[in-house]
Order: structure tokens, then C-alpha cells, then sequence
């Protein structure tokens, strides 16, 4: 097992295949692993162990056995997998003490440090600041052997901090710097630089008086708070704003000449070079469909046309480039636009027959990774095979963005049954790894909301809590609208689990309100009338009546239209209803197996439910035992966005 341990926030350790934590007891175990750390690879004495452990108090007169206890502990923990009595290779006795000897990519805060000394670009530096989860040692606030530590940590994540606004200020990107530097600028008053920072971006983005405003608030409190001046770089800056100096526009003259002056030099370089364009087009393709709304329809729609385009060159390996660049991560299981979905299998499963035998494997694997994407929620047994030799040839091959994409397929072919959940935790927990380690925002914001939609499944709206709030923070920095989107509705599911049910109806609502703009039809569809339904059933209410489920024009509170891909299971309950026995029966009869999504288990209880009011004992038992294996879970909560209540309560 190969451990990670995280100090940039609360202590922990987990196990780094599976991302579950590792147990570590009580407070004096946790305690002896932070200071083993803190220790950065150097053995401690056991009484400077005991002192530290015990720096409050008097030492009892048991504490050195204690301690071998507590190491003891750790141990088995940290390698449940050791034979008995040989040698521990982690937490090791050295001389007179003991020393963790991790490596050098394990201990979160490393891993920072080392980005730092390597960071060149804003994204880069976002990933180093995402390893953050509160302050440094955040368990042990008023111990003394983590007073240094946390002291210089803290001063290099707000070195960064301020690195990353001078980076984006040098690329023209004065507007996404503000929002970060007013934070900054607000909990850390006495630096400076923060300051200069924050007045230099709002000037940038033309405001002035708010650049002004900036500067002498910063006066005043070094003034009042401190009794000293401003700075020359303060002083400077603020003389210039006044007097509009031309240096301050920066070199590149914003954002809007950069883009125009690289447009210019890009079409004097590559000129009528098709293939080049056509590669760099799915490029800029995969940036607009994480915009979502209209970004997002229209990279779908360019999409198709610029595969079209590769095939008609005849070259099998740029084609598979081509159709593998676009690794934009999915969470929702079923696809916006069928038929687009089928062409882009087709030209994959074509591209893949006609690839040479000396193309690189990852080409192979992008293709597979696809085909697994966009044949998710079909009942072909062709998805989980391409996602898992995917999976196999990114770990052969040690590329991190193939296996993210290979992950995101073999997630969306997780569905093939119920009370998966957990097998979707994991997956949900090595993409946010993956996306720590290697710097892939976008993945790691799709592990943190698949692990959001395996805790709902589980009821574990705390652990879901931490992943919503995660998902957030690094969706805000990287500018992901649509995680906000699935955030609301889950929002929403937690109150229908836990508040009254006009709150959660009126939750259910408003986040409907957003999505027509979304530009995911295919989730979109038919969520609200299924998420009140399911409001109604938690809470023993009948369905709202429809009096006519197939084609009703008078207003009514859902027609079937309103219903989307979820009317055939929706229909039997219903008419049942309206008291239309018979043909909810015949309903029941002719319903088809429900596709293999996030909301299979939430199409058998719908099933089940009406089953059991018509006493169709045949397709109960079928119910049953599909049902089963989620039977401690919530139905339908596996999606993140809506509920249905305790599986236990259809079985």
C-alpha cells in the first residue's frame, strides 16, 4: 500500500490507490505523526517526542511506553500489509528515536514546495495552491514544534498567492487576479505587495477610483493600526495612477491586443496548414465546452465537423488526435445529443481499425477512452471494455491525462447495476489525485463531484458537504460555471433528505431555473417533474395528477413532454393516479429496462413503487432482487441531484 499524508490542513494519511483514509485513533497517535513529519526525514528522540507530546503537562510516568504504543499503532496502520517482525520501512526506529521517511511526492506539503521551485504559470500555480485545505498542522494550532513549521509554510503559500497576481498581471489577466488579491489583501493587511497588486489589477480593468480607493485604505491602516507610512512601492504607485502613467498599462496592452497580435502571428505561421488548424481547432474546442451554455452546444456541434474533416484527410493517426483531444470531463451519464454521441463512437471504432501497427499506444488509448465516454448509458458491453484496457494502457504507459480520460470512460461505465457507489468513490478519488499531483483542475473538479454523488448515495451529506465545497473553490479559480450547477441541485436533494417539503420543493425549482441555459439537454431533461415525484414519495404524498401522462395542452402540473427520457416509468404511477388501473398495468407490461445510468436504481423503485399498487408479483420479485445490493443506500441519490428515500424502504 503507498501512503500519502496531508499537513496543509488537518492531518491525514490515506491510502493513495484507493484515496481512502487511513485510521490513525486518537489525538496522541496524530499528534506523533505530525511532529514525524514536521521533522522532514529526521529522526526525533523519544524525549523530545514525550516533551512534545505532552508540552502542556507534566509527562506521565508511563509516557515512553505510551509512546511505543502509539508508534506501534501507527505502524499497522501506515503498512497493515508487513509480515510480523521484520522490519518497518516507514515509520522507523533510528538511534535513539524514530523517523517517517515518506516519499518525496507523498507529504502534501513537499509536493508544494517543490511545485513552487517549478511553477511558471498561473495554472500551475493554481494546482500548488489547491493542495491547501486550511493551515498548515491546522489539528495542532498551539503546539509549539508546529509554531516554525506552520509559520513558514504559511509565508510561502502567500508568497505564491501574490506570485500567481504578477503572473497574470504580466499575461494581460488583470481581471482574474482581482478577486483573489482582495481577499488576500483584506486577511493579510501588513503586506505591501498585496496591495500594490490589487490597485495595480483594478486599474488595469479600468477602475481607477476603486485602484485609489485601494491604496489609501492600505495608508490608513499602516497609519492607525502600525503609526508608520506607506512604502515607496505604495507611494510610487499611487502618484502614478494619478498622473495615468503609461507604464502601468503593462507590456502586453491587455487582453484583448494579446489575442489579436497571437491570432495574427498564428496565421502568418501556419497559413493554410489544415491538419495543424484542425488539431488546434479541438483545442480550442475542449476550452469552450467547459464554459458550458452555449460553449459548451457549440464545441459539440464544431466537434463533429472537425472529425468529419480528419477522416476526409485519410490520416488515421491525425484523426486519432483529433478525436482524442477532446478529453472535456463528463459527470453526467447520459448523453446531451445521441446521434452526435453515435458518429463520434463510429469515426473512433474507424480510426482505431485503421491505425498502423507502430502507432503510439496512446493514441490507441484516447480512442478507447472515447468510445467509453460517449457510449455512456447504452446497454453495449463494447463501453466497459474500451474503458478498461484504457485505463490498463495509461498505466502501463504512466500518463496522467490519458489515465484522467480513461478514468472519466470507465466512470461513465459504472452503471451497469445497482449499489455501485462505492466502486464510483474510488474512481471519483484517484481523478482527485491525479488532478493534485499533475496539475488537471478539470479532472479534479470531476473526482471531487463524483465523490459528492457516491456520499449522497451513501446519506453521507457531510462527506458530501466537503466535496461540494472543494468543487467549488476550484471551480471559482479555474472558471467552471457548470460545477455550480450540479452544487445547487445537490443543494437542493440534501434538503429534500432533511427539510420540510415546501423548502425542498422550492430548492428543486430554482435549480431547475438554470438549467435550459446549461447546455446539457441530456440532463436537463425531465429532472424536475422526476425530482418532485421522488420529493412526494419521501414524504408519503401521492404523485401530482396528470390527466392525460401523453399528450394533455390544458396547463396541467406535468404533460409528457415535461417528463423527457423518464416518462415510461413515470407513466404507470400516473394513471394510477387518475385511476386508470388498466392501462397502468399495461404501462407496467411494456416498460422497458432502464438504461444503465446514475437513475437506474431511481427507474427500478419507480417501478417497484407501482408494481406493489398493482400487485404484480412477477415484477417485484425482478425489482427485488435488482434492487438489492443498494440496499443501505439512498435511492436515486447516486446522482447527486435528486432523491427518492432509503432503498430499504422499496425492498
Amino acid at each position: 500500500m503507498r501512503v500519502e499524508f496531508e499537513v496543509l490542513g488537518p492531518v491525514t494519511a490515506r491510502d493513495a490507490d484507493s484515496g481512502r483514509p487511513i485510521a490513525l485513533k486518537g489525538p496522541r497517535h496524530r499528534a506523533v505523526l505530525a511532529r514525524l513529519i514536521a521533522a522532514r526525514r529526521r529522526v526525533v528522540p523519544v524525549p523530545h517526542l514525550v516533551a512534545d507530546l505532552w508540552e502542556d503537562d507534566a509527562p506521565p510516568a508511563g509516557a515512553v511506553p505510551s509512546l511505543r504504543t502509539f508508534v506501534a499503532a501507527l505502524r499497522r496502520a501506515l503498512e497493515p500489509d508487513r509480515p510480523p517482525r521484520t522490519p518497518a520501512r516507514l515509520l522507523i526506529t533510528e538511534g535513539p528515536g524514530y523517523a517517517l521517511r515518506p516519499g518525496p511526492d507523498t507529504v502534501d506539503a513537499w509536493r508544494f514546495e517543490t511545485a513552487l521551485t517549478d511553477a511558471t504559470t498561473p495554472a500551475a500555480l493554481d494546482a500548488a495552491l489547491a493542495l491547501w485545505h486550511g493551515p498548515a498542522y491546522a489539528d495542532f494550532p498551539d503546539a509549539s514544534w508546529a509554531r516554525t513549521e506552520r509559520s513558514r509554510l504559511g509565508e510561502l503559500r502567500l508568497q505564491a498567492v501574490e506570485r500567481r497576481a504578477r503572473l497574470l498581471l504580466d499575461r494581460g489577466r488583470a481581471a482574474e487576479a482581482v478577486p483573489d488579491l482582495a481577499v488576500h489583501a483584506a486577511e493579510h493587511p501588513w503586506r505591501e505587495d498585496g496591495w500594490r497588486l490589487l490597485a495595480l489589477a483594478l486599474y488595469r480593468t479600468g477602475r481607477q477610483g476603486d485602484a485609489l480607493a485601494v491604496l489609501r485604505r492600505a495608508r490608513a491602516l499602516l497609519v492607525e493600526q502600525l503609526g508608520v507610512d506607506p512604502g515607496p512601492a505604495l507611494r510610487r504607485l499611487e502618484a502614478d495612477i494619478l498622473a495615468q502613467a503609461g507604464h502601468l498599462e503593462g507590456a502586453a496592452g491587455g487582453v484583448e491586443q494579446v489575442w489579436e497580435r497571437t491570432a495574427a502571428a498564428y496565421d502568418r505561421a501556419v497559413g493554410g496548414g489544415s491538419r495543424v488548424r484542425l488539431e488546434s481547432t479541438v483545442g480550442l474546442l475542449r476550452e469552450l465546452a467547459v464554459t458550458g451554455g452555449g460553449g459548451l452546444e457549440a464545441a459539440r456541434d464544431q466537434r463533429t465537423a472537425a472529425v468529419a474533416a480528419a477522416e476526409e484527410l485519410g490520416d488515421p493517426e491525425l484523426t486519432a488526435r483529433v478525436i482524442g483531444a477532446y478529453d472535456v470531463p463528463a459527470l453526467w451519464t447520459r448523453v446531451d445529443d445521441p446521434e452526435h454521441a453515435a458518429r463520434v463512437v463510429a469515426s473512433a471504432e474507424r480510426t482505431l481499425g485503421a491505425l498502423p501497427s507502430d502507432a503510439h499506444p496512446a493514441a490507441r488509448g484516447r480512442l478507447l477512452a472515447t468510445v467509453a465516454v460517449e457510449s455512456r448509458g447504452t446497454r453495449s458491453a463494447r463501453g466497459p471494455r474500451a474503458a478498461g484496457e484504457a485505463v490498463r494502457l495509461a498505466r502501463e504507459l504512466g500518463d496522467a491525462p490519458l489515465l484522467a480520460f480513461a478514468l472519466n470512460g470507465l466512470f461513465m461505465q459504472s452503471c451497469r447495476g445497482s449499489g455501485l457507489a462505492g466502486r464510483r468513490e474510488e474512481i471519483g478519488a484517484e481523478l482527485v489525485t491525479l488532478g493534485e499531483r499533475h496539475a488537471l483542475p478539470s479532472y479534479e473538479i470531476l473526482g471531487r463531484l463524483i465523490r459528492l454523488q457516491a456520499r449522497c448515495a451513501r446519506g453521507d451529506f457531510a462527506g458530501a458537504d466537503t466535496q461540494a465545497a472543494a468543487a467549488e473553490r476550484l471551480a471559482e479559480r479555474h472558471g467552471r460555471p457548470l460545477v455550480g450547477v450540479f452544487t445547487q441541485w445537490y443543494g437542493a436533494l440534501k434538503l429534500a433528505e432533511t427539510g420540510p417539503v415546501p423548502q425542498a420543493e422550492a430548492a428543486y425549482r430554482a435549480a431547475a431555473d438554470g438549467l435550459p441555459d446549461t447546455g446539457m439537454p441530456g440532463l436537463a431533461a425531465g429532472l424536475l417533474p422526476l425530482a418532485l415525484l421522488g420529493l412526494r414519495m419521501r414524504h408519503g404524498l401521492p404523485p401530482e395528477p396528470d390527466p392525460d401522462p401523453e399528450a394533455a395542452a390544458d396547463g396541467a402540473a406535468y404533460r409528457a413532454a415535461d417528463w423527457g427520457p423518464y416518462a415510461p416509468w413515470a407513466r404507470p404511477l400516473l394513471l394510477l393516479a387518475r385511476n386508470r388501473r388498466a392501462e397502468a398495468a399495461a404501462a407496467l407490461r411494456t416498460l422497458p429496462a432502464p438504461p444503465y445510468d446514475l437513475l437506474y436504481e431511481a427507474m427500478w423503485c419507480l417501478t417497484a413503487r407501482a408494481a406493489a399498487l398493482l400487485g404484480d408479483r412477477e415484477t417485484l420479485r425482478r425489482a427485488r432482487a435488482e434492487l438489492a445490493p443498494a440496499a443501505g443506500g439512498l435511492a436515486g441519490a447516486g446522482s447527486g441531484l435528486l432523491t427518492l428515500g432509503p432503498v430499504a424502504d422499496y425492498l
